[in-house]
C-alpha cells in the first residue's frame, strides 16, 4: 500500500516523520510523493497553537472528501495532548500519539485485518526511555536533521508540550554516533541536531549538549553540527568553550526569549529574567563573533500591559537579533495561562503583532546588512529557477550566487563565498578565488 505525509510543526515532527516513512518502508509499505497515489494518509500534527488544530482538522477533511476510501491515521502532540479530541474526530481511522510510535506498522495491519477503528495513544511517565525511530535518509534535504532529545520538565504556564510529550530523555551518546554515521554514510555533510527541550540533552546522566555536539563532530564525513532551538539557561560558558573548540559547530543559535519583560517572563514561568538572557547572548558572541542570534518574541500574554509591551520590545531592539519569530499569544486548554485574568484582547495582539514585526523586518535587515564584506564556506542545497545557487553559511545565512552555468549543480557542495550584497531576506555573495577554478 502507499503512503502519504502531512508534517505540521517543528524540526522534531520532521524528523519523526522520516522516521516512521522508515519503518513502513522497511514493513513493505511505499511512501510516496504525491498525494493522488496515496492509499494510506498519515497526518503528523503539532498542537502549539489552537490555530494549528485547526488546520489539521481542515487539511483531514478535504482528505476525507477528496479519497472517501482512503485510510486516514493521526499521530503526534495534538492525540498525545487532547487524546479524547483527537479520537473523536470522524476522519481518523488510527489515532497514536508521540509515544510508541514503533507500533506503527502493526497498528496499520491490524486496521487493514478488522477494519475498525483504533485509538491507541499510550499515557507517558516518569522513567521513559528515548524512542529512536529508524532513519539515516531525509529525501529532498541537503542538511540532516536528527532528534537527540524528547520531552520537556520546564511547564511554562502557556505551553502543552510537557503533556504532549512527557519528561526530558535523551539518545544516548553512542547511539547518536551511529545516527550520525548512517546520515554521513549517505553523503549529509551537514547534521542539524533537534528536540523538544535540546538544552536539556544528557541529564540523565550528567552530560550535555557539548558533549552530543562532540560526538557527531568526531564521526567521519560530517563537517558540519547545528543546533535546533534552544532554551537560554543551560549555555554556560564550560559548555560554549567546548562547543568554540569544535571546527564543524555552526554558530547559529535560535534563544527563544518570548519576553523582554521579566513581569511578564515570571507570569510566564519562564527560568530566566531579561538580565540573565541579556548575560547569555554576550557571553556567546564573546566565544562567537560571527554568530547570528535569533529569537521567539510573543505578544498578547495575558496581563501584558502597554509599558510591560514596550519594555519587551525594547530589550528584543536592543539584542540585535538576526531574526525573530513573532507571534501572538494562543490560549492552550489544559495550561494555567488559559484561565488567567486579564486576558489582552484581539485587538491589543494585532496592534502589538504589527509594531513587533515591524522590528522584525529591521533587526534582520541591519543583520544581513552587517554580513557584507565577510567571507563564508555555504553549504548550497538547491538551485532556484531565478538562476542562483542557494545555500547557508555557518551562522544560518541565506547566501544566493549567480548561477554562471544553469546546468552545474551546487547541491551538497562547500565553497567560499564573499558577501556582496543584502536584500530584506538573504544575502548574494560571488565566490572566492578558490573556488572558480569550475565553470559554475
Amino acid at each position: 500500500m502507499n503512503c502519504y505525509f502531512y508534517t505540521f510543526g517543528c524540526k522534531v515532527n520532521t524528523c519523526e516523520t522520516a522516521g516512521m516513512q522508515s519503518l513502513l518502508q522497511s514493513a513493505g509499505y511505499t511512501v510516496v510523493s504525491q498525494p493522488e497515489e496515496a492509499d494510506i494518509f498519515l497526518f503528523n500534527s503539532c498542537t502549539v497553537t489552537a490555530s494549528g488544530d485547526s488546520r489539521l482538522r481542515h487539511a483531514m477533511r478535504k482528505v476525507r472528501r477528496e479519497h472517501p476510501d482512503a485510510l486516514l491515521v493521526l499521530t503526534g502532540c495534538y492525540p498525545q495532548a487532547y487524546p479524547d479530541e483527537a479520537a473523536a474526530i470522524p476522519e481518523a481511522d488510527l489515532v497514536l500519539g508521540t509515544k510508541h510510535r514503533s507500533r506503527l506498522p502493526g497498528l496499520l495491519a491490524e486496521l487493514c485485518q478488522n477494519h475498525a477503528r483504533i485509538a491507541a495513544v499510550d499515557s507517558y511517565g516518569a522513567q521513559d526511555d528515548f524512542e529512536a525511530l529508524p532513519c539515516d535518509t531525509m529525501p529532498d534535504n541537503t542538511r540532516a536533521f536528527l532528534k537527540i532529545q524528547d520531552g520537556c520538565n520546564c511547564f511554562c504556564s502557556y505551553c502543552i508540550i510537557p503533556y504532549a510529550r512527557g519528561r526530558c530523555r535523551s539518545l544516548p551518546p553512542e547511539e547518536l554516533r551511529k545516527a550520525a554515521a548512517g546520515f554521513a554514510e549517505n553523503g549529509y555533510r551537514e547534521i542539524v541536531l533537534c528536540g523538544i527541550n535540546l538544552g536539556f540533552y544528557g541529564m540523565e546522566w550528567d552530560g550535555s549538549l557539548a558533549e552530543a555536539v562532540e560526538t557527531c563532530a568526531a564521526v567521519p564525513g560530517v563537517e558540519r553540527v547545528r543546533l535546533g532551538s534552544l532554551e537560554p539557561e543551560r549555555l554556560t560558558e564550560e559548555q560554549l568553550s567546548r562547543l568554540a573548540a569544535l571546527p564543524q559547530f555552526c554558530p547559529q543559535f535560535h534563544l527563544s526569549l518570548q519576553s523582554g519583560c521579566d513581569r511578564t517572563l515570571r507570569a510566564m514561568n519562564r527560568k530566566y529574567d531579561s538580565a540573565e538572557y541579556a548575560a547569555i547572548c554576550q557571553r556567546i558572541r564573546r566565544y562567537f563573533p560571527d554568530c547570528a542570534i535569533t529569537t521567539d518574541f510573543m505578544v498578547g500574554f495575558p496581563g501584558e500591559t502597554d509599558e510591560d509591551f514596550r519594555d519587551s520590545l525594547a530589550f528584543a531592539r536592543r539584542m540585535a537579533f538576526a531574526a525573530m519569530h513573532v507571534f501572538r499569544y494562543s490560549p492552550r486548554a489544559g495550561t494555567r495561562a488559559a484561565a488567567f485574568p486579564e486576558q489582552c484582547s484581539g485587538a491589543e495582539k494585532t496592534a502589538r503583532m504589527e509594531q513587533a514585526q515591524k522590528a522584525a523586518k529591521t533587526a534582520k535587515e541591519n543583520f544581513l546588512k552587517s554580513q557584507i564584506g565577510t567571507e563564508f564556506p555555504v553549504l548550497f542545497e538547491r538551485e532556484r529557477g531565478d538562476g542562483y545557487h542557494v545555500g547557508h553559511t555557518p551562522n544560518g545565512t541565506v547566501v544566493r550566487i549567480s548561477a554562471k552555468n544553469p546546468k552545474k549543480s551546487l547541491r551538497n557542495r562547500i565553497f567560499c563565498v564573499r558577501i556582496e550584497e543584502s536584500d530584506a531576506e538573504c544575502c548574494y555573495g560571488t565566490l572566492t578565488e578558490s573556488g572558480l577554478d569550475e565553470d559554475l
